[in-house]
C-alpha cells in the first residue's frame, strides 16, 4: 500500500554568516563549472510563481520509469521539483520536495545510481573552482556551515549528490548548480531507506 506523500510547509530560521550557501549542491561537472558557484553569496531572489508546480507534486507509479525495483529506485522530477522513492519490496513509497539546478545547462538527466552514503559529509571546492577563487575555503567540515547538510548520497556521476541542506530557503526552488537538495529530515529518512546500488533517474 502506498504511503501518502511527505510535504513540508514550515521554514526554519536563516543561517548566520557563511551558512547562506546558495548552491548547496556541488558543481555538477567540470564542463558545467563556467557558471560561478559561490557558496558565500546570498540566496537568489524569489522566483515568479511556477504554474502547475503544486499540481505536479503528486504521487506517481514507478513502472513508466524503471523496469524493476531491484535495490530500490529514486526518480527526481526537475520540473515539479520533487523526488520520488520506491523500495525494492514495493512496501514503501516516499515523495519529497527538492531543490533543483539553476538552469537547464546545469541539469544532468538520465540514469545513475547511489555509490556511496555519508553521514555528516564534508565539502571541498573542485580544483578549477579553487583556481578561479583562491580565497574560498579548501575544506568545510561537517556542521551547520556545510552546504551538504547532514547526509549525502553520492552518485556515479562525478560531483553529483542528493543531500540535505541547512538553508531551507532553497527547497522547492532552482537554487543549485547540479545536485538535488532535500530538507535535512527528509534526506535522513531517504538515507535510511536507500543502499549502495539504489537506482536513480533524473528527468
Amino acid at each position: 500500500m502506498e504511503e501518502r506523500p511527505v510535504l513540508k510547509s514550515t521554514r526554519r530560521g536563516f543561517l548566520a554568516g557563511t551558512a547562506a550557501f546558495v548552491a548547496s549542491p556541488l558543481v555538477a561537472q567540470e564542463d558545467t563549472e563556467n557558471a560561478e558557484y559561490d557558496p558565500l553569496r546570498p540566496p537568489p531572489a524569489p522566483e515568479p510563481p511556477v504554474r502547475r508546480n503544486i499540481s505536479s507534486f503528486r504521487s506517481i507509479r514507478w513502472e513508466p520509469y524503471f523496469s524493476s525495483l531491484r535495490n530500490g529506485a529514486i526518480l527526481v522530477d526537475t520540473t515539479s521539483r520533487a523526488l520520488h522513492y520506491w523500495s525494492e519490496d514495493h512496501s514503501v513509497y516516499k515523495l519529497y520536495p527538492s531543490s533543483v539546478p539553476l538552469t537547464p545547462e546545469m541539469t544532468r538527466k538520465g540514469r545513475t545510481s547511489v555509490i556511496r552514503k555519508v553521514v555528516g559529509p564534508s565539502w571541498s571546492p573542485t580544483p578549477s573552482m579553487r583556481k578561479r577563487n583562491p580565497e574560498w575555503p579548501a575544506y568545510i567540515p561537517p556542521g551547520p556551515d556545510n552546504p551538504l547538510g547532514t547526509h549525502a548520497l553520492y552518485l556515479s556521476w562525478q560531483y553529483y549528490r542528493i543531500h540535505g541542506t541547512h538553508d531551507t530557503r532553497k527547497i522547492g526552488r532552482q537554487s543549485s548548480n547540479g545536485c538535488i537538495g532535500l530538507y535535512n529530515e527528509h534526506i535522513e529518512e531517504l538515507f535510511g531507506l536507500t543502499k549502495v546500488g539504489t537506482q536513480v533517474l533524473l528527468i
